[in-house]
Parts: C-alpha cells; sequence; structure tokens
C-alpha cells in the first residue's frame, strides 16, 4: 500500500482538491486498494470543517465531489506513516519539516510531479474568487497526473 497526504495551511482549499482529484484519478487507474490517500492542514483553524464551498463548487465543475472531506492537522506521525507527504507551497513545507525535525526526502512540494508548470508552489485561493480555485485545479491535475505515473512506477519495481 503506497500512502499519499497532501498539505496546505488549513485543509479547506488546495489540499482537500488535491486529494479529491487524485482519488478520482487513482480509481480511475484501477490502483484504488493499492494506494491511499488523505489530506490535512499544517495549521488547525478548520478541523472537523468541510472543504471550503468555493473549492468544492471548482471540484463538483470537474466532476468530483469533496463534500465528505473534514479539515484536520498534520501530525509528526504523518510524517512517519505517509510515503509522499505533498506541500502545497514552501511555507507548508517549512512548516512539515518543523514538524518533522528537518527535511525528509519523501516531503517535499507537490508541483515538484508537474510536467507542465514551471510553477513550484500551488497559490492560496482563499482570498480571492472563482478563477484562482480553477487556476488550482489545474495546477493540481498536472501534478496529479505526474504522481500516479511516479507511484505506478514505484509499484511495478521488482
Amino acid at each position: 500500500m503506497i500512502k499519499v497526504l497532501f498539505v496546505c495551511l488549513g485543509n479547506i482549499c488546495r489540499s482537500p482538491m488535491a486529494e479529491g482529484l487524485f482519488r478520482a484519478l487513482v480509481e480511475k487507474s484501477g490502483l484504488a486498494d493499492r494506494v491511499q490517500i488523505d489530506s490535512a492542514g499544517t495549521h488547525g483553524y478548520h478541523i472537523g470543517e468541510p472543504p471550503d464551498e468555493r473549492a468544492r463548487k471548482a471540484m463538483a465543475r470537474h466532476g468530483v465531489d469533496i463534500g465528505m472531506l473534514e479539515g484536520r492537522k498534520a501530525t509528526a506521525i504523518d510524517l512517519e506513516i505517509f510515503d509522499y507527504v505533498l506541500a502545497m507551497d514552501r511555507s507548508n513545507l517549512d512548516d512539515l519539516e518543523r514538524l518533522g525535525g528537518g527535511p525528509r526526502p519523501h516531503v517535499r512540494l507537490f508541483l515538484e510531479f508537474a510536467h507542465h508548470s514551471a510553477e513550484r508552489e500551488v497559490p492560496d485561493p482563499y482570498y480571492g474568487g472563482p478563477e484562482g480555485f480553477e487556476r488550482v485545479y489545474a495546477l493540481l491535475e498536472d501534478a496529479a497526473a505526474g504522481l500516479l505515473a511516479d507511484i505506478e512506477q514505484r509499484l511495478n519495481r521488482p
């Protein structure tokens, strides 16, 4: 079982969008029984809350329901049990490294997996309008395809 954790600041916009998008991609690929997916925030601002309404609407426009997800805060244990801990931006990455006592090779920026974007940070759409959530979706979609390819290669190694 490969375990993937997506992390942003509050776990109500970017990371639940990434979780929902990647879950749909993994299910479509037939690997749902081999990949566990979750999301969390570096801060506990929205523990137990559903994703932001604008995030839910953006995902629904792409056929993905994230309404059942609930915000939670990342823990040091997460850094031990997940194979991929993927931060949305450098600030999130710094917070995760402090949480884990320093850099770890499996804790990295999610957009490192993107093939069509030179950007390496997913911008936080929280203070903007719907267009920001669509931009985030496009970045996440690119990185999700790259991550899936990486996981498929990992699963197929002897």
